[in-house]
């Protein structure tokens, strides 16, 4: 093991640079993960362009690796053990209050950077904070005691395992916040990550019919949905999304539209509110707008539908997606689109963000890449 770990730290907005820091000591109740693969997503394109938490900070919230050294008491609590793969997932939390208890470690104050300026969460805490390790883009990650880990299983590779963050979500978000099940219609807005993901959870759902949503530039992308099993894919530059919904469901709506088209505008509300059957139908919208100008109200609530707000993912949904990784059902490697290493961050968020690389779907940042580790 190396005296020192490389890691590429964000220092401003669109401004990021390799730095050196000492390999920690491992206390008995604590770990240290070498990293293997940290997926980027579209949360990191803004926080890199915009940053909210204003000192440097090392990036990387979807994180996998190996355990290369962990404490007597760390093995003891987490069950967990030196050469074990896991997934990490970016919640620091208490595994005391009442959401923890729940599995919902997204809600845990420890974590909850936007309230709490003493929050621990993995890509958004200060280097300055020891032992400095707190993001994936590193090649090593500190672990304490209140990390959150998955055991990745043998058939699943480290990059495929990178994927977990976003089938996650989409599991959260369509199953346990949608109810989609079988024989549901749904709508889902942009072919990214996310999308795609919900496209996989819907389909291992049982549902009778996927609809997907992109423009012309997600050409590539509309493909891998309807090899993931989307039943009508549309390019919303060429046709009107609205009657392709209401021609594939007979005139009746769908059932839950799910809007995975963060920064779009109000566009993708709308159309799914009126792309949603009346009574039951469910809208689950995962963005960032801070007003909505004119909201049709009455539209909503002449429709008796149901608006709902989606942010991360409880613990089952990442132990589900894990499994659903492992069984090899979909092929979830297209999504696994290009890599990246630690001297290619910028590149690697901009390509993310569509001004890199073209035809990106998921991006693996590799912290290794080119580079053998010394030792």
């Amino acid at each position: 093991m190396t005296e020192t770990v490389r890691a590429a730290v964000r220092t401003g907005p669109s401004t990021v640079e390799v730095r050196e820091f000492p390999m920690p000591d491992v206390p008995e109740d604590g770990a240290l993960l070498r990293m293997e693969v940290a997926g980027i997503c579209g949360t990191d394109v803004k926080m890199y362009r915009a940053p909210r938490v204003t000192e440097p900070v090392i990036m990387g919230h979807e994180n996998v690796g190996v355990i290369a050294k962990a404490g007597r008491r760390f093995t003891e609590l987490k069950g967990f053990h030196e050469g074990d793969r896991v997934f990490v997932e970016h919640y620091v939390a208490c595994f005391r209050c009442e959401w923890c208890h729940r599995g919902e470690y997204r809600h845990c104050w420890n974590t909850d950077w936007r309230a709490n300026p003493d929050a621990l969460r993995y890509g958004y805490t200060s280097v300055e904070r020891p032992p400095h390790l707190w993001g994936g883009f590193a090649e090593y990650l500190y672990l304490p005691w209140n990390a959150v880990i998955h055991r990745v299983p043998d058939a699943v590779t480290p990059e495929l395992a990178g994927l977990a963050t976003p089938l996650s979500n989409g599991i959260e978000w369509a199953l346990y916040d949608c109810g989609v099940g079988y024989g549901s219609t749904v709508l889902v807005q942009g072919p990214g990550q996310q999308g795609l993901s919900q496209v996989v959870a819907c389909r291992q759902a049982g549902a009778s019919l996927v609809v997907v949503t992109g423009t012309s530039r997600d050409a590539a992308r509309l493909e891998v949905a309807r090899t993931l099993g989307a039943d009508v894919v549309v390019d919303v530059d060429r046709e009107d999304p609205l009657e392709a919904v209401m021609e594939a469901t007979g005139g009746r709506g769908v059932d839950v539209v799910l809007d995975c088209t963060a920064g779009a505008g109000t566009t993708p509300v709308l159309l799914g509110i009126d792309a949603l059957k009346r009574r039951g139908g469910v809208l689950l919208i995962q963005g960032e707008m801070a007003a909505f100008p004119d909201f049709p109200l009455a539209r909503l609530t002449e429709k008796a539908i149901t608006i709902k707000s989606a942010r991360g993912h409880s613990f089952r949904a990442c132990e589900l997606a894990l499994e659903q990784l492992a069984s090899r059902r979909f092929p979830l490697e297209l999504l696994t689109t290009h890599t990246f290493g630690l001297d290619e961050v910028d590149l690697a968020i901009r390509s993310v963000g569509g001004e890199g690389a073209p035809d990106v779907i998921h991006v693996s940042l590799l912290p290794w890449k080119g580079r053998e580790e010394e030792g």
